[in-house]
């Protein structure tokens, strides 16, 4: 049993890893500030802190007053979007927050943490599926405040001995029972195509031209409850005996073949039993035709693969949610 502070734990991501790592008999801390999460998502056995990460000398009483043994760090800001407009939002939060947050840990002693971080690092690849051996050349500064913290993680760990695990992935989907997806402005998606199943808003599929068989993007998708599961393998092998992270490891994770959009809006239709309306836009700048992570080193160095692969599931249980909770969390 380990406790461990997970940032961001009212969020999306946070909060299926909080409940997989109570599930798992660990004792959960959460710190979030709720500009994105939802208190209502953080499950009741854990306990909830409101505040942020960037506040090194109150994460610092933190850490040591609920004798933190290991961070996951969910917490960041990851509209790309938001930050071509505001890169000093996202350099200041994630890079110069995500510092603190290191220098808080270093001074209470606290020497593990697992970074959920993005394969946005990897920008436009010259091939996929990507490796970890990829350049990393981020087109945006949501990438780029990313892979600066996984740098600082990487000396930290050389010069302080952290022990660390960064893993890259790009969509997250899906839901369990009690927790979903709910974002506002809502830039995924999946989400945005079934809120068009529900006759919210039009869906928009931005290019079909593209050189793939459909015409439109191929991106790679993991379950959200796979990802939580791979948090709490990484957070095994940053035990401080555990020579998997004698060094800072890296690792991506995917379902190695990916979906196209008109993939995803076939399955949703599926899901939904609906015809969902779309239209068809222009190409977003950036993006490439196909975005697929190689996750053979997830498999060997952490035993991870994904146990929820089908797209089919990962839409049919978002769906699910959104259908028993029509409101959300509430708030």
């Amino acid at each position: 049993m380990t406790r461990v502070l997970i940032t961001g734990g009212a969020g999306y991501v946070g909060s299926v890893s909080a409940a997989t790592f109570i599930e798992a008999g660990h004792e959960v801390v959460v710190l979030d500030d709720l500009t994105t999460g939802h208190r209502a998502a953080v499950p009741a056995s854990a306990t909830f802190h409101q505040g942020t990460y960037v506040d090194g000398e109150a994460v610092a009483r933190l850490l040591e007053a609920e004798r933190i043994e290991a961070i996951l760090h969910c917490a960041a800001r990851s509209l790309v979007g938001e930050s071509i407009r505001e890169p000093a939002r996202y350099f200041g939060q994630n890079v110069a927050g995500g510092v603190a947050l290191l220098d808080a840990a270093r001074a209470v002693g606290v020497e593990r943490i697992v970074f959920s971080s993005t394969a946005a690092v990897y920008g436009s690849p010259e091939a996929t599926p990507i490796p970890e051996e990829a350049p990393l050349r981020p087109i945006n500064p949501y990438g780029e405040s990313k892979r600066a913290f996984e740098a600082a993680l990487a000396w930290y760990g050389r010069a302080y001995g952290l022990h660390s695990v960064s893993l890259r992935y790009f969509n997250v989907a899906g839901a369990t029972e009690a927790l979903g997806e709910l974002h506002e402005p809502e830039t995924h998606l999946i989400p945005n195509i079934l809120r068009a199943a529900d006759g919210v808003a039009e869906a928009t599929i931005f290019g079909d031209d593209y050189s793939t068989p459909d015409g439109t993007c191929i991106r790679d998708y993991i379950h959200v409850s796979d990802l939580a599961e791979a948090h709490l393998l990484a957070l095994t092998a940053t035990a401080l005996d555990d020579p998997r992270t004698a060094e800072p490891l890296v690792c991506n994770l995917g379902n190695g073949g990916g979906f196209s959009v008109r993939e995803v809006l076939a399955a949703a239709e599926r899901a939904t039993g609906r015809a969902i309306p779309y239209g068809v836009g222009g190409r977003r700048a950036g993006d490439p035709p196909v975005l697929v992570a190689h996750s053979r080193r997830a498999a060997e160095i952490l035993g991870w693969r994904p146990a929820r692969p089908s797209l089919d599931d990962m839409v049919r249980s978002a769906w699910a949610w959104r259908q028993a909770h029509p409101d959300g969390y509430g708030d």
